[in-house]
């Protein structure tokens, strides 16, 4: 849905949403780090291009990628980054000990970290409606706006499936290279079209 291209109809009403990936992005390029990862979810079909998905728009890839990560590459066009992908069954402290490696790789890293959380808000949703998606995100927003790193690798793989969460094993190793440091966290979050979407940034 964050590319206009593919999100169709909905596009005007997602350009505030595309707005707060931006300036979150500004302030990733404004850290100066030494290396950009950007990580997503390494899960479905592959591709060079949004064609799987219904639009043949190409993305400045080195090789194909899972939608998360064409999509991450999508917004930080023109930079330069590595990209992770993270499989869905890494276990919590597998994807925080990937989090730690990727943390030491240099004095300065910067983490684009790309998971969308539950599609199950409302009826109209991908996966329709479950009860449980809002307690869910509401733990995930609290989470990323207290840079609580505990709370992310706390969040069960089990229901993030049940709930078709993308965002669960990313999020863990965002934990994983955070930890045992002092942040400023800002987020916001909001589920159009019964997605969750948060967005935030870490210094």
């Amino acid at each position: 849905m964050l590319v206009p291209s593919l999100a169709s109809g909905a596009s005007p009403e997602l350009d505030e949403l595309r707005a707060r990936c931006r300036n979150a992005l500004m302030n990733v390029a404004k850290a100066g780090a030494d290396i950009t990862y950007l990580v997503g979810l390494d899960a479905g079909p592959r591709s060079r291009s949004f064609a799987p998905w219904g639009i043949d728009e190409p993305v400045d890839v080195p090789e194909p990628m899972p939608l998360a990560l064409l999509v991450g590459a999508w917004l930080t066009a023109g930079t330069t980054r590595s990209f992770v992908g993270v499989a869905d069954d890494l276990e919590p402290q597998e994807c925080a000990d990937l989090g730690a490696e990727l943390a030491d790789s240099a004095a300065r890293v910067a983490l684009v970290v790309m998971g969308d959380g539950s599609a199950r808000h409302s009826e109209k949703a991908p996966g329709y409606l479950d009860e449980r998606a809002g307690d869910y995100d509401q733990v995930v927003a609290q989470a990323l706006r207290d840079a609580d790193t505990a709370a992310l690798l706390a969040l069960d793989p089990t229901l993030a499936r049940q709930l078709l969460v993308g965002g669960r094993a990313p999020w863990q190793v965002l934990a994983g290279a955070a930890a045992d440091r002092d942040w400023q966290a800002a987020a916001t979050a909001s589920s159009p079209y019964g997605v969750a979407y948060h967005v935030a940034v870490w210094t």
